[in-house]
């Protein structure tokens, strides 16, 4: 099973199979009849299509999902969401709350768990907090994120998180300032 950072790698494993049933018709052990309608199967568009279906599902179980875009309004009220994360912190930029009432919440196209992709075109991927921030304050008139749903990743980053506030906690308890 793939780790939630690997890529399903599917499509190579079709192709792989392709080669093995190349090499086992040069053998001679399988009639190549069987073999050829085998290869066609495999290369066909219903293989093709449950493929793709395959992973999508694969990806939609372990908390990930396709990037999606979202537009919003940029208004004096700000955007309407809250991120956290960032490259200072070994973790991508999420969307950790979206503001009841707020700009986000009314449009209806975040919500919190999605990964921050990208910002009216710019990539937030791999950058820091701050970079994020200042994109999203400059942004004006309509806002176009990409985001994609990840809420397990959220989930783990929080997780983190907490034991780290945690630990600090303890320990400025044990040595009052």
């Amino acid at each position: 099973m793939a780790s939630l950072g690997e890529p399903v790698r599917l499509e190579r494993d079709i192709s792989r199979a392709i080669e093995l049933l190349d090499k086992l018709q040069r053998t001679g052990e399988v009639p190549p009849q069987k073999l050829q309608a085998l290869q066609r199967v495999l290369q066909s568009e219903f293989c093709n299509a449950v493929r793709e279906a395959t992973v999508a599902a694969f990806a939609a179980s372990e908390g990930h999902s396709h990037p999606r875009v979202v537009e919003l309004p940029k208004t004096e009220e700000g955007l309407g969401f809250n991120i956290m994360g960032g490259k200072e912190q070994n973790s991508p930029i999420y969307i950790s709350r979206v503001i009841p009432g707020g700009i986000a919440d009314r449009h209806g196209g975040l919500k919190r768990g999605d990964q921050l992709l990208s910002v009216n075109g710019v990539s937030v991927e791999g950058e820091h907090h701050e970079k994020a921030v200042e994109l999203l304050k400059a942004a004006q008139g309509t806002v176009k994120l990409v985001v994609r749903y990840t809420p397990k990743v959220l989930e783990e980053m929080e997780s983190r998180f907490e034991k780290l506030r945690s630990a600090k906690r303890r320990q400025q308890n044990n040595f009052p300032q």
